[in-house]
């Protein structure tokens, strides 16, 4: 299977634009990869402005994202900002080109940024299958947290889509690794680059990873595109080879 991240320069709050930018970034993929990540809030960038950004649930990005899906003939993912029941949703969404799609509600809002302000947090976790992989999405802060994103051996692939910025770029390239060892799988992480509205600068180092921290492709700071393959059969047999999660703690998340 093979995963691809856009690693892209978000223009501030700028749906139409941003949208029209990230197209031409895709079109080269069509039909060459299996998924597409983008980062967290790729349509605005990271901002606090709901009432002017958010749509609903199968709004324009949306159905964007079932156009690019459905013409390149792969998954397409990242988040952006959804309105439901009158809150507020840092929402993740996944979509299939045979039109199936899913969703993740990030759990750890930034309060840092005041983003616990402005939405609402996640629930519940996210694990799905496409195609030969079984996937488990978060989004940015979450990286943070690693009894949410603890695999129990249920999914081969963790995507973290983010807004990281520069100033704390070391901090997620050493969990971004760290996720994928003890977790035993395979971890993307998608970034931004660039600069948004509030003056934050962002730094890239997008990251495909394998279950024992090697860097299988990584992204510099420029705005680019990343692409590695990855195989299910061989995480398969590593985790047999090394069982750790037969030995690992049994806990429950109230």
């Amino acid at each position: 299977m093979k995963v691809s991240i856009i690693q892209p320069d978000i223009i501030w709050e700028d749906k139409t634009r941003n949208l029209n930018h990230l197209n031409e970034l895709i079109l080269p993929l069509y039909e060459k990869t299996d998924i597409v990540i983008l980062p967290e809030m790729f349509s605005s960038g990271f901002s606090m402005n709901t009432e002017k950004l958010s749509e609903p649930a199968d709004g324009q990005t949306f159905h964007w994202m079932k156009e690019i899906a459905a013409r390149g003939n792969f998954g397409l993912c990242g988040s952006y900002i959804v309105v439901e029941d009158n809150h507020f949703y840092n929402r993740f969404v996944f979509v299939s080109p045979g039109n199936e799609s899913w969703h993740y509600d990030k759990r750890h809002l930034f309060s840092m940024a005041g983003e616990n302000k402005f939405f609402t947090p996640g629930k519940s976790r996210l694990v799905f299958r496409f195609r030969d992989a079984t996937i488990s999405p978060y989004i940015c802060y979450d990286l943070r947290f690693p009894v949410w994103s603890r695999n129990r051996n249920e999914y081969d692939l963790a995507v973290y889509v983010a807004s990281w910025p520069q100033v704390r770029i070391s901090v997620w390239d050493t969990l971004i690794k760290a996720r994928a060892i003890e977790n035993q799988c395979y971890v993307a992480g998608a970034n931004r680059v660039g600069a948004d509205g509030t003056g934050t600068r962002y730094s890239g180092g997008s990251y495909i990873v394998n279950p024992t921290g090697e860097i299988l492709k990584s992204a510099g700071s420029q705005e680019c595109t990343i692409t590695s393959e990855i195989s299910i059969s061989e995480l398969t047999e590593f985790r047999e080879k090394f069982p750790v999660q037969e030995d690992s703690d049994d806990f429950q998340i109230l």
